[in-house]
């Protein structure tokens, strides 16, 4: 049979496609001949879509909020959120519910799935859309020349947000907020929105980045978050709640900046809400903070006026990391440093013992690593996990708790709700934060060796500064400052921890088990994870 040109070029191609599937199944990765070259992923169409996330309660204003942007020409909506909205309303044709919640009957949330524009504005509920000031934002950050200006803000309503620095420090836990400073022209910080997205549209590319304020974080108002599609789901929590909290924490992170714009949409006016109504949006607003501050893992916020606000570590709360294995918890294996809440509470157990033991009468002296950070820092080492402290065995009778644990056989709880007991390790004692909280110093009875000047104990732990010491050390007893105030301490605290660590202990810090993870591992690099 005759073969026609045709048919030979069909038949080469189905054996050059056979071909290829067979080598892409047999040697995968094998040769760079045997992959198709891989496709770049579109960047998405021209436009902005619009997602409602930040409502709750029953008095929400998705619909409402929805149509008011689903009438601007080619804007999409989508609703996003764990559950539809509820109570049920009828939205808008055209507005699509996102749901975020896995469910086992249904393929994983992708969001970024549902989004095809470009460009994606966050709206906190009760906006109502501007004509123009959309596409005005949109237009300001790709005319911005500052490259990590990656979301461009506006205010909803007639207050203005706050305009502040952040910086993120993971390996201390810890988010720091300042004052910005102002850098544009506020002239429109309170005029509607309707002469807000016209000035949008006859001013344009012109003022660029010289309009509005260069932010690390927005806080005090709500406000409309715009930002490039691929910016918003690089980000591992894109739609986490509050909404300005989350990408403002993640963007610092990354060295983002948000600029505010003077620019404002307008805010549905709402009869005010029953005393019953505002209690529950805060304590929603609040769970919704902490609940996004631990996923984060942010355990201190310093605020602008210099207070702090804390997540973790009460007496009431368990401990923040669990039992310590080879010294090395598991947060320094994460590039973190002790949480600063639970720093705070062994501050705060530290002084209470030293105090229990200096009226008492005990002879004691800080003991180990948290001599060391007394010498070195004047304070706990940051990231330690506990506090050590020796004293006389003969004076143990001598401190009511210690006598009472003694007698008992079991722990005995001070008026000040510090947990006093016998440690299951050995002979020695422990004093927690907590009944709840095991936050704890150490206490090691420490006795001189018979026929000997040696001080030693009866328990040894296997750890590097586990050493016999002469008790010419602790006569007499000197002091060191520790935790803001003064303790007890060795009278030749560089000899003591030279015997205990070694020479250079002190100019020469180092994690307690480098053979795990390093110190320098960890210096330099505050964002760590």
């Amino acid at each position: 049979m005759r073969i026609t040109p045709c048919q030979a070029a069909l038949a080469a191609a189905i054996a050059l496609n056979l071909l290829l599937l067979l080598c892409s199944r047999l040697v995968p990765g094998s040769s760079p001949q045997c992959h198709h070259p891989r496709q770049r992923v579109p960047e998405g169409v021209p436009g902005v879509t619009v997602i409602l996330r930040d409502f709750d309660g029953p008095e929400h204003d998705v619909a409402a909020t929805a149509r008011s942007f689903a009438a601007l020409p080619g804007v999409p909506v989508l609703v996003a959120a764990e559950t539809s909205p509820y109570p049920p309303v009828p939205l808008p044709a055209g507005v699509t519910v996102l749901s975020l919640r896995p469910e086992p009957h249904r393929p994983p949330p992708r969001p970024e799935l549902a989004v095809r524009t470009r460009h994606v504005a966050l709206v906190p509920d009760g906006t109502r859309a501007v004509p123009g000031l959309l596409r005005h934002m949109r237009d300001i950050l790709e005319a911005t020349s500052d490259a990590t200006t990656k979301v461009v803000a506006a205010a909803v309503g007639q207050r203005r947000p706050r305009c502040l620095t952040l910086e993120v420090d993971i390996k201390a836990w810890t988010a720091r907020y300042g004052l910005a400073g102002h850098q544009g022209d506020h002239q429109g910080d309170h005029q509607g929105g309707q002469q807000g997205g016209q000035q949008g549209d006859q001013q344009g590319d012109q003022q660029g980045d010289q309009q509005g304020d260069r932010c690390g974080a927005l806080d005090g108002a709500p406000a409309v978050l715009l930002l490039r599609t691929r910016d918003l789901f690089s980000l591992p929590f894109p739609l986490s709640r509050p909404v300005v909290t989350s990408l403002s924490l993640q963007a610092a992170l990354r060295g983002w900046h948000l600029l505010l714009l003077p620019s404002s949409f307008p805010l549905s006016p709402r009869p005010p809400p029953s005393p019953h109504a505002l209690w529950r949006s805060q304590s929603s607003l609040s769970a919704q903070r902490r609940a996004l501050l631990e996923r984060f893992g942010l355990k201190l916020e310093l605020l602008p006026d210099g207070s702090r606000r804390w997540h973790g570590c009460t007496k009431d709360t368990p401990r923040c990391f669990g039992t310590v294995r080879w010294q090395t918890p598991e947060y320094l294996l994460a590039g973190r440093w002790t949480p600063p809440c639970c720093l705070r509470a062994l501050r705060a157990t530290a002084r209470h013992v030293l105090a229990q033991l200096e009226a008492a009468g005990i002879r004691h002296w800080l003991e180990g690593g948290t001599l060391l950070g007394a010498v070195r820092l004047g304070d706990i080492i940051p990231w330690d996990y506990d506090v050590d402290v020796g004293l006389y065995r003969q004076d143990v009778p001598k401190c009511r708790w210690l006598a009472e644990v003694v007698a008992s056989g079991g722990p005995v709880e001070d008026p000040q709700g510090f947990l006093w007991e016998k440690a299951s390790e050995g002979e020695f004692f422990r004093v927690h934060y907590s009944r709840t909280n095991r936050l704890h110093v150490d206490l090691w009875p420490f006795y001189v060796r018979p026929g000997s000047a040696v001080m030693t104990k009866d328990t040894w732990l296997g750890h590097r500064q586990d050493v016999e010491f002469p008790e010419s050390f602790l006569v007499p007893l000197g002091t060191v400052p520790f935790a803001g105030g003064l303790a007890k301490a060795p009278n030749d605290p560089r000899a003591f921890l030279e015997l205990k660590f070694g020479p250079g202990a002190i100019e020469n810090p180092e994690y307690p088990n480098p053979g795990v993870r390093r110190l320098a591992q960890d210096l330099g690099n505050k964002t760590s994870r």
